[in-house]
């Protein structure tokens, strides 16, 4: 296991590999203004990401459990091989539950970002995985700090069957976005587009209203949505900017007080400071032959905003290159 404070080979001094919450080894990634993400090795997970101000842009229960194999509650779960129940298999699959390791020899990775400060991250199938799916593959995981604080996540899901046989699954990048008052949110991008209601058996529905504000417990996955989706957050005067690529859906959830009570990782009153939207690949399940490959990609960022006393129009955000 890994000293605390080893660098990690081949890394710069902007990546950092050390012990975090019950003696599970994190990556710490830093920027030079300040900027830095914390991502653990259980579930390659990132669970902080913080602005140059310090300030945490990702939600984390209080009573998230670094326990393995309990799955931790915040940050930005990874849903492989099933997001949520669309499936037979394990709420949200098995990925979030494994121990991922450092991966010494990745190959390339496209990015048009100068940053050092990222790391590469790789699953296999284990011995466990093929009672419950049976099927080899590799997961690699590029998670990348950029030079202006932007968190950003490469997915490479390859199918290394030997049988001939194809797999098919979907995915999801599960955000869990930190917000000041959930009643004071709305997210933007998401309007007239169809949608599947998660607290109405997946019943499809079209989005009336000319954004998603939060007033009730939300449970839906929207359908064929746009590469990039804004979640403002008034109180804060803050806009969370979501870009993906292979990534065609996207859930948003919030449970609410009644159902947060019956998380038991999660305060009674922390669903009003979180907000999930996730980047995900969910109607149409993506199939692989053996050799073949999936990428599936989402930036996020934090931008300083004055909406809420009329000086941005959110329009503008989603047209922003």
């Amino acid at each position: 296991m890994a000293r605390k404070g080893m660098m990690i080979p081949g890394q710069t001094k902007n990546v950092e590999l050390c012990k975090g919450i019950n003696g599970l080894d994190k990556v710490i990634l830093r920027e030079g203004r300040g900027c830095s993400a914390e991502v653990y090795l259980y579930g390659g997970q990132v669970t902080s990401w913080k602005n140059a101000l310090g300030e945490e842009l990702l939600f984390l229960s209080s009573k998230a459990t670094f326990k393995p194999p309990m799955a931790i509650r915040g940050g930005i779960p990874l849903c492989f091989p099933q997001f949520r129940n669309h499936g037979s298999l394990e709420q949200h699959g098995f990925a979030r539950n494994r121990f991922w390791v450092i991966d010494d020899d990745p190959p390339p990775f496209p990015s048009n970002s100068v940053s050092k400060a990222y790391v590469d991250l790789i699953l296999k199938n284990s011995e466990g995985d093929g009672k419950i799916w049976p099927h080899r593959y590799e997961f690699r995981l590029r998670i990348t700090l950029g030079p202006g604080g932007d968190l950003m996540l490469t997915s490479r899901i390859r199918n290394t069957n030997t049988d001939g046989k194809p797999f098919t699954f979907t995915f999801a990048f599960h955000n869990y976005f930190y917000v000041t008052d959930i009643s004071e949110v709305r997210v933007e991008g998401l309007e007239t587009l169809d949608y599947l209601d998660n607290l109405k058996n997946k019943e499809r529905f079209t989005e009336q209203g000319d954004a998603i504000t939060f007033e009730a417990e939300v449970d839906q996955v929207y359908l064929k949505t746009p590469t990039k989706i804004a979640i403002l957050d008034h109180e804060r005067k803050r806009t969370f900017e979501l870009r993906k690529d292979g990534l065609p859906d996207a859930g948003v959830w919030n449970p609410w007080d009644k159902k947060a009570k019956m998380i038991p990782d999660l305060g009674d009153d922390e669903y009003k400071h979180m907000l999930c939207v996730q980047a995900s690949c969910v109607e149409n399940p993506i199939t692989l032959k053996p050799g073949e490959e999936w990428r599936g990609r989402q930036e996020i960022s934090a931008i300083p905003s004055s909406y809420c006393s009329g000086q941005l129009d959110p329009k503008k955000v989603l047209l922003r290159e």
